[in-house]
């Protein structure tokens, strides 16, 4: 068979007073192994291959070496053409119409992915930042309330939850009943709610 060319080199083929075999009687010869009929074949249908998927591409090269897939393909994939099913140049033309498609979404995959990996250290970077910060205005948020409270408030506050005691030891350690430090406490988170504008 030797090697293809590309659509842009066909070389023209002179039929004489023959009449041009069917791409339906074609393809079953390609199937056979039939180098001849696969040339007759090539002939016919590599220009409109080539429209084709160059339609579908807009991409001369890409276009050609998609093109070249299909003719491949149908070397080896003649014996699935089935007439009952369409005519030879329909089953051709999906086949060149599903590969240029194929290769569209391969691009657009492999263009996603690059943006993906371009953009990721700049998601991180800017999302550490921005929760950096924003645990930071929280954090003097949370003092500048703090500061609000009663002194008697911010004592039971701070024993409680920021040494991590319980109510009962705060009580022991403060020598106050536990039922007047659990209304401190219960007083101080209220008042710390309403200045951190925490919705209830």
């Amino acid at each position: 068979m030797g090697s293809l060319v590309t659509p842009r080199l066909l070389r023209s083929v002179s039929l004489g007073d023959r009449s041009p075999p069917r791409l339906e009687d074609l393809l079953p010869a390609v199937a056979g192994g039939d180098r001849d009929a696969y040339e007759s074949l090539y002939t016919r249908v590599a220009g409109p291959i080539y429209g084709l998927v160059l339609r579908v591409l807009r991409d001369p090269a890409q276009a050609e070496e998609v093109a070249q897939e299909v003719l491949l393909q149908i070397w080896r994939d003649a014996a699935g053409f089935d007439p009952a099913r369409g005519s030879a140049m329909a089953w051709v033309m999906t086949r060149a119409h599903r590969r240029a498609v194929d290769r569209v979404r391969s691009e657009q995959s492999s263009a996603d992915r690059h943006h993906r990996a371009a953009v990721r250290g700049v998601d991180i970077c800017f999302d550490s930042v921005a929760e950096d910060v924003e645990h930071r205005l929280d954090r003097e948020a949370v003092r500048e309330c703090l500061a609000a409270l009663t002194v008697l408030q911010r004592e039971a506050l701070t024993l409680a939850y920021y040494d991590g005691r319980s109510y009962r030891e705060v009580a022991e350690q403060l020598d106050v009943p536990l039922g007047t430090i659990k209304t401190r406490i219960r007083d101080g988170l209220i008042r710390l709610r309403d200045c951190l504008g925490v919705a209830r």
